[in-house]
């Protein structure tokens, strides 16, 4: 395990009940009338059917957590210290080109590569693991009925963008399943859909809808919205993060593929008739502030000997208790800057 994987092992979620009523779970805001009609085979229909976004999910000191995480797992990846297509950092030869890109879970191709690979999961590649930060995240969005049951994430892409970086007008491959989500980090930034988006120029895009994602809110695509509109990221002005989690389809899952026993069995919560609100996401290797109301009964993972019982145990037997069109193809630039380089992120 890496020193990242180490450092992150000790997570825990917990429930505590909201106060008075009044707890974060009491704050989230799901929009999901999103409409545009648009002219398509002849007839009528609304290209941003399916489409939803939630804020609310992730408190601003739980965004920060993961924003800390992901930072460090690129340090990692720089250092040639994570598995070689997990990790990639292109070269920016111009605006909108060379966004840093880690995947978790599968090694998918944007586009045809060197070896001849075509767009698509790369089936016998392997990359890291999705780490246990990020299979919080996940347990969260399912538990909180932003994502249904029936299509728990077993891999993410995460993407890292400087000022001026961008993602071009696609459709996401159908070697993921519907619905999938992105959610977004560090700065507010717009994301464009329709069925037929321009290119004005380098990072540049022209679209019939724009939806704007603040920091921490989490967009669903599903439907329409992720099948017959194209949606795309403008240049964005400042830094930004996204993590976009997905399910495979089966029959294209790596050949080493197996199960995360962490990720199995999760259900939604019913906070409603319950009263009950997950405790934020805590990394206990740090300190966090305690809750302001009691804890309700419930195991958690916590203690200094738990990364040794987890390396121990591949099973869980409590589905509540967690361990651990113009892309260039991942892989196709060196992840790993030039010696010189690296060099120089150290002083």
């Amino acid at each position: 395990m890496s020193a990242v994987g180490e450092k992150l092992s000790g997570l825990s979620l917990g429930s505590d009940p909201p106060a008075g009523g009044h707890g974060a779970f009491s704050k989230v805001k799901r929009k999901k009338d999103f409409k545009r009609m648009e002219r398509v085979n002849g007839r009528w229909i609304n290209v941003l059917q399916g489409l939803e976004l939630h804020t609310g999910i992730f408190t601003p000191e739980e965004q920060k957590k993961i924003v800390d995480c992901i930072v460090q797992f690129q340090e990692k990846g720089r250092e040639g210290l994570l598995r070689e297509r997990t990790y990639s950092e292109p070269r920016k030869w111009m605006r909108g080109k060379g966004r840093v890109t880690i995947q978790f879970g599968c090694c998918y191709n944007y586009a045809m590569d060197k070896q001849g690979n075509p767009p698509g999961i790369i089936r016998d590649e392997e990359v890291d693991p999705i780490p246990p930060l990020l299979k919080m995240m996940i347990k969260r969005m399912v538990e909180w009925d932003v994502l249904p049951h029936t299509c728990v994430p077993n891999s993410c892409i995460v993407n890292i963008y400087d000022k001026d970086d961008c993602i071009p007008p696609h459709i996401d491959h159908h070697d993921f399943l519907r619905p999938f989500s992105t959610v977004s980090f560090l700065s507010e930034c717009r994301i464009l859909f329709g069925t037929e988006l321009k290119v004005l120029g380098p990072g540049d895009f022209s679209g019939s809808s724009a939806i704007s994602l603040p920091a921490g809110s989490v967009l669903i695509l599903n439907g329409n919205g992720a099948d017959v509109a194209k949606h795309c990221v403008p240049a964005v002005p400042t830094k930004r993060i996204s993590i976009t989690f997905r399910k495979m389809d089966e029959k294209k899952l790596p050949f080493k593929f197996t199960p995360d026993p962490d990720l199995s069995n999760l259900r939604s919560l019913s906070y409603a008739s319950k009263g009950l609100m997950p405790q934020p996401i805590q990394n206990h290797g740090s300190p966090v502030p305690p809750p302001r109301t009691p804890v309700l009964v419930q195991k958690q993972l916590a203690g200094p000997n738990s990364n040794r019982k987890e390396e121990q145990s591949n099973s869980i037997r409590s589905p509540y208790r967690l361990i651990e069109d113009d892309f260039p193809p991942l892989g196709s630039a060196s992840a790993r800057p030039p010696k010189k380089a690296v060099n120089a992120l150290k002083h």
